[in-house]
């Protein structure tokens, strides 16, 4: 994968030419305080131009920006995925392509990550004050409340974008279109530790939400028994006497 970055800021949009620019304009400005820093924009099948924005923006600014671009949306947990995949960083960083969540939050989830010693774990954003729709808002406590019930991944705001987690740690993970909302419960899943921050949240400034009540509340409780199954069917190992890569195992054949 080449040189190993120190952190890399994923962030998949659609149609979101007008929130772009100042996103990245704020993201970049925060991220110059990591050494080897990048941010992924992964544009899920924009039919406006939001690639090209991004670009023209990073490039005014200086900063180091990877693209990848959809030929058609697959949703937010595939562009998450792509994103990750084609990161080179240890420690990843997700944020919503809309502005609503805050870059001056990544150095509280980083500096939560610095405290955990597990090797596998995920830093969940908490949008205790949320700028939405009353609607939106019911919709996402009832959803949050069912989905804890379930679980018990003990966090209050799943859907919030601002997450950090290793790379190693997402690549363990069974990925499925809007698994991003159940990070957290697949990580513990796998024996890793959850953490929660309190974060920023903007109101939306241009466009429109890609989420409704449909694909919102009525599609997640589909997923949310698929994620059960998945819990219930995951194993994770405990080697007891791990393998030293320098002493070679000899192994004796009968015949």
């Amino acid at each position: 994968m080449g040189q190993e970055k120190t952190l890399s800021l994923v962030i998949p949009a659609l149609n979101e030419e007008a929130n772009i620019a100042t996103l990245l304009t704020e993201a970049l400005g925060v991220m110059r305080d990591y050494p080897g820093f990048e941010v992924v924009l992964v544009d899920d099948g924009s039919h406006d131009q939001t690639l090209d924005t991004a670009t023209r923006t990073a490039q005014s600014l200086g900063g180091r920006l990877v693209t990848v671009r959809h030929e058609q949306s697959i949703g937010q947990s595939g562009a998450l995925a792509t994103g990750i995949r084609h990161a080179r960083s240890r420690l990843i960083v997700t944020m919503d392509g809309d502005g609503q969540n805050d870059p001056a939050d990544i150095p509280a989830l980083l500096q939560k990550a610095n405290t955990i010693r597990a090797s596998d774990f995920c830093i969940a954003g908490y949008r205790k004050n949320r700028k939405d729709t009353a609607w939106k808002r019911f919709q996402s406590r009832l959803a949050n409340r069912v989905r804890d019930a379930l679980l018990h991944d003990s966090v209050p705001d799943t859907g919030c974008g601002l997450k950090l987690f290793p790379r190693s740690t997402f690549l363990k993970l069974p990925w499925f279109d809007h698994a991003h909302r159940f990070i957290p419960a697949l990580v513990r899943g796998i024996g890793g530790e959850i953490a929660v921050v309190e974060v920023n949240h903007r109101p939306r400034a241009a466009g429109t939400s890609k989420y409704n009540a449909w694909n919102r509340t009525w599609a997640g409780i589909l997923d949310l028994f698929g994620v059960l199954w998945l819990l219930h069917r995951t194993r994770t190992p405990v080697i007891a006497n791990p393998v030293n890569s320098d002493t070679p195992v000899s192994v004796t054949e009968q015949s």
